[in-house]
Parts: structure tokens; C-alpha cells; sequence
């Protein structure tokens, strides 16, 4: 696969998942596309918790900024999200929704603090219809940069085939 076009898609809240995205695009050549909300998902404190599991257990999809790239011109999607309420955030939703991706090589990754609960299987689910080449869950990539860089480098270059 090294000649394919490649591309990692994320959200980030607090900056674990957009370390990881950057890792993995540095290691295998990819573009980036940050998911952003139109409305800033910014709730802090204990607050971000209920807040954010509200929103996961309501499944809402908050309204997307414009994508600088499109998915579908590309061979190879890495896909990644912070846990929320033990699934995947809504911007990611909210992507996956409007998106609608079919026949693509994905590989997917999430970043939690604790427990990733059904994230990835959640994903998989959510990405019917593409083939899922790997999965990769990291527990508080910023307070173990050295270990997660490398483990998201070489686990992104085992799935492009680097």
C-alpha cells in the first residue's frame, strides 16, 4: 500500500487524539482532516462529563465546519476520537453520518483515560461496509507521549504497510 493515498480523520477535545492523528500522519505520509463543530464543544470540569455522556447517550450530531479534504478521494482512512460515555464523540457522528463511507480501508483508533468500553466496536459498527484493517485504543496519550508515539507509529505503518 505504498503508493495509497492516506488520510487521518480525528476529533480532539482536550489535544490526546490530535497527538495521536499527527503521530500516525507523520509516520505514514497522510494528510489530515480535523473534525471541527461549528459551535465549540467546550465544557470543562466535572461538567464536561455530563455534559458529554448527555450527548452521547442522546446520539446528537453537532453541525460540522465545512471538510478542507475529501475522504472519498482517498485510499486509506485512519479514523479517531476521544471516549466519551464509553462510545465515540458526536463530531465523529456527525462525520460518519454525513459521509457516508462505503468500500474504504479504514483503521481506527480512540484515546481515553480510563476504560474504551464498546468505542471501537461502536465504530466498527457504525462503518459497515468498509473494510476495518485494525484497531488501536490509548489510555492519556499526552502523559505517556514517548510510549504513545511509538506505539501509533508503528502500529499506523503495520496497517499502510510501511
Amino acid at each position: 500500500m505504498s503508493n495509497a493515498r492516506i488520510l487521518v480523520i480525528y476529533y480532539s477535545h482536550e489535544g490526546n487524539t490530535r497527538f495521536v492523528a499527527q503521530t500516525i500522519a507523520e509516520a505514514v505520509g497522510a494528510d489530515l482532516l480535523e473534525l471541527k463543530p461549528t459551535k465549540e464543544l467546550r465544557p470543562q470540569g466535572l461538567m464536561k462529563y455530563a455534559w458529554g455522556g448527555g450527548q452521547v447517550m442522546m446520539k446528537t450530531r453537532p453541525e460540522l465546519q465545512p471538510l478542507d479534504r475529501d475522504p472519498a478521494a482517498y485510499d486509506l482512512l485512519f479514523i479517531g476520537t476521544p471516549v466519551w460515555a464509553w462510545n465515540y464523540a458526536p463530531p465523529l457522528r456527525s462525520f460518519i453520518h454525513s459521509a457516508r463511507l462505503s468500500g474504504k480501508q479504514v483503521a481506527l483508533f480512540c484515546c481515553h483515560g480510563g476504560d474504551p468500553s464498546k468505542t471501537l466496536p461502536n465504530m466498527i459498527k457504525a462503518l459497515e461496509g468498509n473494510e476495518v484493517l485494525g484497531a488501536l485504543d490509548l489510555r492519556s496519550p499526552l502523559d505517556h507521549r514517548e510510549e504513545t508515539a511509538r506505539r501509533a507509529a508503528d502500529w499506523a505503518r503495520g496497517i499502510a504497510g510501511e
